[in-house]
């Protein structure tokens, strides 16, 4: 797929559309207004005065522009896309302008199914730690090209999904690869249509070193996709490595994010990047991102943990691994995308701690068949699982199953759509769920 290697800089003065206005479709039209441009803005579902919709005048109004800046949102697979590239109309993505004139030997891109948010932020604690001047950007952070951010920095860290990918007509030299995993496959068109988008960021003109990681097969067995060069790295490389202790971020997963994280600054030529003195000192003050395997609260001695953010598999997997020996209440279940709970019922049966898993609407009848499928087949029983109708349900039985000394776990395997307006929304019903419990429980 060809893609066009236009910058912000290259629309001024041009009639420009600006399709969606989220986050990033409303950073698009302040960095316009500065360049003198034409916006047109338009969206799927417009609310405001002045924003056509895609199906109201806004797809024709967009056929008169000179290029169209699409929010990632926006599946580049989707008809309209297409029928605007037909008629020679560069459909882009913001990030992929910037990129364009950025000095990409001071940006490192990172990507992955789960695990490039922490692995950006960390990556950008520590180069902050270690005397750099960084951003976190992207997917995460800030808007790079936002003039209202009124930012900048010597370095860039920025987080790449899978739907911006497709934009970027350019890869810096170093960009990590922290897993891959099944997702978002509406939007893609097929698993493997999502393998080769994501791993496009690491194959654009200007790649040279990608950081991978190397306990995942699926990824060894793309190696192909991952640019010039690939260095492997495991959650059980440098096996006496302390200084990240300060970070405080639990499971080997998180372990293996850190590690890569260490290496893209070294490949950067960041000074300290290989002494564990001053990676230790960089490490100190680093706060865990929200709705990431985070401890809410302990109630009554049963700990409570928010990865709301786990909305596939994947995430869920690494979590149940990083309580080794706890009792684990799990609450799984949310928007059902049709993705396989085969790995999810293999882990639950695998452990060797009690497991009580409560499931949500819509997809968590699906994953409890799944459970019960695997234990019939491995002639297992004793693997408790519950449907429940909603969270507040599903977490006061938690609760009561858990006592006292286990974990009540919110790792959905599932997209929040339908029943929360976002995953923050999810986990903040989570932590109140949670509050009542505790206010209850000194009453009695």
């Amino acid at each position: 797929m060809m893609r066009p290697k236009l910058s912000w800089s290259d629309l001024r003065g041009a009639r420009v559309g600006v399709w969606g206005l989220g986050r990033e479709g409303r950073a698009s039209l302040r960095k316009l207004q500065t360049l003198d441009a034409e916006p047109v803005p338009v969206d799927d579902n417009p609310g405001e005065p002045g924003v056509l919709g895609l199906g109201n005048g806004g797809l024709a109004a967009l056929q008169r522009c000179d290029v169209v800046v699409k929010t990632p949102g926006v599946s580049r697979y989707r008809p309209e896309v297409a029928r605007l590239s037909r008629l020679g109309i560069p459909v882009v993505g913001g990030l992929g302008l910037w990129l364009a004139e950025a000095d990409l030997r001071r940006v490192l891109v990172v990507t992955g199914t789960k695990g490039k948010s922490t692995t950006a932020s960390v990556a950008g604690h520590l180069l902050t730690g270690l005397g750099g001047s960084c951003l976190v950007g992207g997917n995460i952070g800030v808007v790079p090209y936002d003039p209202a951010g009124g930012a900048d920095a010597d370095y860039w860290v920025i987080e790449v999904s899978s739907y911006q990918a497709t934009d970027l007509p350019c890869s810096p030299p170093v960009v990590a690869v922290t897993a891959l995993h099944p997702d978002h496959l509406d939007w893609h068109g097929g698993a493997e249509r999502y393998y080769r988008d994501k791993l496009s960021a690491c194959s654009q003109p200007g790649a040279d070193l990608t950081v991978a990681n190397g306990d995942s097969d699926v990824l060894a067995a793309r190696a192909g996709l991952l640019g010039p060069r690939v260095e492997w790295v495991s959650a059980d490389d440098d096996p006496g490595a302390d200084w990240m202790e300060p970070l405080g971020l639990r499971g080997r997963h998180n372990r293996r994010n850190v590690l890569i994280a260490r290496r893209c600054l070294a490949a950067l030529g960041i000074p300290g990047a290989g002494d564990a003195a001053a990676l230790r000192a960089a490490a100190v003050g680093y706060r865990g991102l929200p709705s990431r395997l985070a401890t809410i609260g302990i109630v009554a001695g049963v700990t409570f943990v928010d990865d709301s953010l786990a909305t596939n598999v994947l995430p869920t997997l690494a979590a149940l691994d990083s309580f080794p020996g706890r009792r684990i209440a799990l609450i799984v279940g949310g928007h059902d995308r049709g993705i396989d709970y085969a790995p999810l019922a293999a882990a639950v049966l695998s452990r060797r701690a009690p497991t009580f898993v409560l499931t949500l609407p819509d997809s968590g009848p699906r994953i409890g068949a799944a459970i019960a499928r695997a234990a019939a087949r491995a002639g297992a029983d004793g693997h408790a699982v519950t449907g429940c109708a909603d969270l507040e349900t599903a977490v006061a039985r938690a609760f009561g199953w858990a006592r006292p000394d286990g974990v009540v776990l919110l790792s959905p395997a599932a997209p929040s759509f339908g029943r929360y307006r976002d995953y923050r929304h999810r986990s903040e019903a989570f932590a109140r769920a949670m509050s009542r419990l505790a206010t209850d429980h000194r009453g009695t």
